[in-house]
């Protein structure tokens, strides 16, 4: 299963679009304890085919000793039953610029490095309808870092 779960992972790696699953019990990176996440904030729009897009916006300090050019985040979206209604693992895009609009670029573009704090963003264009409009549970399942 472990073997499975790395497939999908490495296929979907860093393809804008592709919904990647990352089992619920996948274990956190063991460098994620490094990076805490602070200051979530969500926000829902309509996108020009008329689905609803959410936000889910954020800040991410690097903690450790290395520098960080990847993070893999794993979301899981309940519904009020508390069970997993979404499963969704995507590469975490930092916040280039607010202005005129938010533009978001890999952790490649711009690394973490040690005692960095930067903001993020989260872009979801599939959440179902079952969600209970909490906020939505956060593992960093890979890190990338020299």
């Amino acid at each position: 299963m472990a073997v499975a779960g790395g497939l999908v992972y490495f296929l979907g790696r860093g393809k804008a679009g592709l919904t990647v699953v990352t089992p619920i019990s996948a274990p956190p990176d063991p460098y994620a304890a490094n990076l805490p996440i602070s200051n979530p904030a969500m926000s829902e729009s309509t996108s020009l085919s008329g689905g609803k897009v959410t936000y889910l916006d954020g800040q991410i300090a690097n903690q450790g000793s290395r520098t960080v050019t990847a993070i893999s985040i794993q979301v899981l979206f309940r519904d009020y039953a508390h069970e997993v209604a979404w499963n969704e693992t995507q590469p975490l895009q930092l916040i280039r610029t607010r202005e005129p609009y938010v533009d978001t670029e890999p952790v490649s573009a711009a690394p973490l490095k040690p005692g960095d704090q930067r903001d993020f963003r989260l872009i979801f264009d599939g959440v179902p309808d079952s969600w209970d409009g909490a906020y939505p549970d956060l593992r960093i399942v890979h890190v990338d870092s020299k």
